[in-house]
């Protein structure tokens, strides 16, 4: 098995990971504001990470580009921790996943060649955004899709920006400091989320969960995998990740999906698909 095998299927088992856990977050969100929840998952997280795998050292090379990566991290796991609050697990999740839509967009914008297929993915992924996230008029919009929308955008940026530091910095590096910077950058702002945390065994477990598998074990996946395959790819991979959650979500919560919803997850899914299979890496 090559290394970009390797890297593709581990990839596979963290968006996997991604997909489970929206029902989780969802859940914990219960017994915690969203801020709280994303400063201790992070850095309980970015601590670990950085004795386990940084040994407790620091690169000074790897200081600003792991920060910049924090900063878009942060942006994409705030607004879509927020809009949890309230929207669905399986709309959070297709519309997070409509981030892939515009990787290669921000590519192009980096000196690459727009294609045919990434142009008619972005068409068929704003019109199943359309479908999915205004089912019945603009005026009925949920304000959790809106923020969920802006998480997208920023997970774009942190996969383009992941793939051009991993090529020139260790991965050991740079995954601690940008999981530490989205913890403190939660915690600075924490003040300003009104509300109180309930400590119940349903927001410890979530913590782990998502605090060991969800951000140590996959942060540390997604940085190394980068190395042996192209965003096109990872994007592609990671559009797994509103079916995983719609799955599991249908199975814990009995959540459907609404036929208009229906169609529009259908067609953002389908624009991601066509955009990364035909849109150029």
């Amino acid at each position: 098995m090559t290394q970009r095998t390797q890297a593709e299927l581990l990839l596979a088992l963290v968006t996997f990971i991604w997909g489970a856990t929206f029902v989780i977050v969802k859940d914990a969100l219960r017994d915690s504001p969203p801020l709280p929840f994303v400063a201790i998952r992070f850095v309980l997280a970015g601590v670990l990470l950085w004795i386990v795998l940084a040994g407790g050292r620091l690169d000074r090379r790897a200081l600003v580009p792991s920060a910049l990566l924090g900063v878009f991290l942060f942006a994409g796991y705030a607004f879509q921790t927020w809009g949890l609050v309230f929207t669905t697990p399986s709309k959070s999740a297709f519309i997070t996943g409509s981030s892939v839509i515009w990787v290669p967009v921000m590519l192009v914008a980096l000196g690459r060649r727009l294609q045919v297929g990434t142009a008619l993915g972005a068409l068929l992924g704003f019109a199943g955004l359309y479908m999915l996230v205004v089912p019945t008029g603009i005026s009925e919009v949920n304000r959790g899709d809106l923020l969920t929308v802006l998480a997208a955008t920023a997970f774009a940026v942190h996969i383009v920006m992941v793939d051009r530091y991993t090529r020139r910095l260790p991965f050991q590096h740079l995954v601690p400091g940008q999981v530490l910077t989205v913890g403190v950058l939660a915690a600075v702002l924490w003040p300003f989320d009104p509300g109180t945390i309930h400590w119940t065994a349903r927001l410890a477990m979530a913590l782990a969960v998502t605090g060991l598998l969800a951000t140590a074990f996959a942060f540390t996946v997604q940085n190394w995998a980068q190395q042996y395959t192209p965003p096109a790819h990872t994007a592609l991979i990671f559009t797994l990740e509103p079916v995983f959650a719609a799955l599991v979500s249908r199975v814990v919560l009995g959540e459907r999906l609404g036929g208009r919803s229906l169609i529009g997850a259908f067609l953002t899914l389908g624009g991601m698909l066509v955009s990364e299979r035909w849109g150029g890496g």
